[in-house]
Formats: structure tokens, sequence, C-alpha cells
């Protein structure tokens, strides 16, 4: 019989974890960086397009959607809607976790089932991961060298790194579901597993009145520390450029200090909810720590003892339902 690995407890015992808050290093110009950033994206937009789509599903109102992200690029996007609902409804904006798309509509079901409005972004660039396929090129990819994956796309410049333009799409996203007359703009929630959590942490700091946010095992948080407790990836490919090029190391961690989480996370006033599994080796439990103890808000978060990544799945989703109709009574 084969011996199959199994997952253990990676990181810091809970006790030290719900107390772990690592100080930040937030740039000096972080605040301005952003507003100039989302300011250009705006300049350049242009209107979105809701396409209604023949699914198939008898009970959502499905749209195709195109809005416009980072420097104007057309981003692609799911929008669904009960069907027949009249609004104003509470809107779930949904980012993806690392090498996914947006799939299909009929791999999103849950929140509209639930009553809500829901728009899942598509991830420019992702989506040829072998599981949810994207339908969003990245226009603007960036040269010079880069270890494979996204990671360390532009990791030299700040102006130049993938997660600006990432980061930028998903705060358009939160724009374009609120224009839309369905969507009671007052109550929109920014939510996502790993990749999708760590965006949605990046929303909830950069977007005024969320309704909530939901980041579910979150990426892209402390990141020097994960390099330092995990060899898995997506944070190996930090590793692994900063082996190679050794000169540059201090620049590469300058440069993602304008896109942690933790940072983020002390700027993201929102009602939060977020979860972490204690024997999860690629989001390591103490990284998620970091951003929900800087969490700026109201805050919970789920402890899923003997999970790895997998997080709470469905039972997650399940707290999460109970956690938005508690706060918005959809």
């Amino acid at each position: 019989m084969i011996k199959k690995e199994r997952p253990v407890f990676v990181d810091l015992p809970l006790d030290k974890l719900r107390a772990y808050q690592p100080e930040r290093s937030e740039p000096a110009d972080f605040r301005a960086f952003w507003t100039t950033t989302l300011d250009a994206a705006r300049a350049a937009a242009t209107p979105a397009t809701f396409t209604p789509l023949d699914s198939g599903l008898s009970t959502v109102d499905v749209y195709d959607v195109t809005f416009s992200g980072f420097g104007g690029h057309p981003i692609k996007a799911w929008f669904l809607a009960p069907r027949g609902a009249a609004g104003p409804l509470p809107c779930v904006v949904e980012f993806i976790g690392y090498g996914g798309g947006r799939g299909r509509p009929l791999d999103w079901l849950v929140w509209s089932a639930a009553g809500y409005a829901h728009l899942v972004m598509d991830t420019r660039g992702q989506g040829s991961g072998g599981w949810l396929p994207g339908d969003t090129p990245d226009p603007a990819e960036s040269g010079g060298p880069h270890t494979p994956g996204f990671l360390t796309r532009g990791i030299l410049d700040p102006e130049q790194y993938y997660y600006r333009r990432l980061f930028t799409d998903a705060v358009r996203a939160v724009e374009t579901a609120r224009e839309h007359p369905l969507v009671d703009p007052t109550r929109v929630v920014a939510a996502g597993i790993s990749q999708g959590g760590g965006i949605a942490l990046a929303v909830g700091g950069l977007v005024d009145g969320l309704a909530a946010v939901l980041p579910d095992v979150p990426f892209l948080c402390h990141y020097r520390r994960a390099t330092e407790i995990t060899d898995k990836s997506p944070y190996y490919e930090l590793t692994t450029y900063c082996k190679s090029h050794r000169d540059q190391v201090e620049q590469v961690f300058d440069t993602l200090r304008y896109f942690d989480g933790v940072n983020f996370a002390a700027h993201g006033t929102a009602p939060a909810l977020f979860s972490v599994g204690l024997m999860d080796d690629i989001c390591p439990p103490s990284t998620v720590y970091a951003a929900y103890n800087h969490w700026a808000g109201q805050k919970d978060i789920r402890v899923w003892s003997y999970n790895a990544h997998e997080g709470g799945q469905n039972a997650q989703k399940a707290e999460q339902i109970t956690f938005l109709h508690d706060l918005l009574k959809p």
C-alpha cells in the first residue's frame, strides 16, 4: 500500500496566531499610488455592456458582461440574478482563485439561489490552469524576466506589476455592479477564495461603502513570511525568482508593499468574515492572520483546524450565507 502524504499543522499554534500582528511596511505614497491608478482607469472607461445569455438555466437570469478595467481594457464577467427579480438586490462581486477564469454560468449558482445578484469577474491573462477557463487576455503584459506564473510579472516596478492591473480591474468590477439597475449600491460585497480572497482584501481597502468583505483562505498577504515558511506555489514563484536574481531581493519586496493584503486590511472598514485552514501550506495561517488582525473594521474568522488550502469549502459557504443574511437581510 502506498502511504499518502498528509497535511500537518504547518505554522504557529492557534493561540499565537490569534495574537500575530506583524509590523506593517506601507509605502508613504500607498494611497496616492492607488488613487492615481484608479482615477486613470475611470478616465479611460467606456460604458459596461450586459448582454442576456440563454444559459439553459430556468431559475437564473444570466448576462455576459464586458466592462472597462485597468487602462480601459475590456474585462469579461458573468452577472447572475434570480429569475425575474425586480431589485434592488444585494450583490456579491466574486474574484477567482489562481490560474482560474470565469468558467461557465453554471459554475456560479449559489449566490443567486440565495437571493443575491452575483457578478463574477474574469481574471485577465488567467483561466488556462486546467479548471475554470477564462476569456480575458492581458493586453499590458509586462516584459522582463519572470518566473512562470503571474506572481513575478513586472515585479521590479509597482507601475508595471501584474497585480496593479488585476486589483484595478476588481475595483472597476465593483463599480460596474453598483451601476446595474437591479443592484442596491449600498449592499455590495467583495468575495473570493485564495487569490480571489486576496483580491477581495485589496478591494476592501480601496472601495468605500462596501457592505461586507469575504476573504476565504486569502492569498497575496504577508509575502516575505510566506516565502520563508512554505515551499509551495504560488509563493514559491517569488522564492524561485529571488534565488535567480540575488541582487533584486529587496526591490522585489519593496514592490510587493503596494500589493500586500496586510496593508489593504488596515484600510478596510466593512464587516469581514475570513477563513483559515490550520494545515494550509499554500497560504500559511500566519499570513492570513496577519491580514485578519490588521483588518480595521468589524471582523470574524472561521478556523478549519484539520483542513489545508481547501478550507471549509461548502461549510464556509454556509457560514457566509448566514453572515450576509444576518447583515443584509436580502
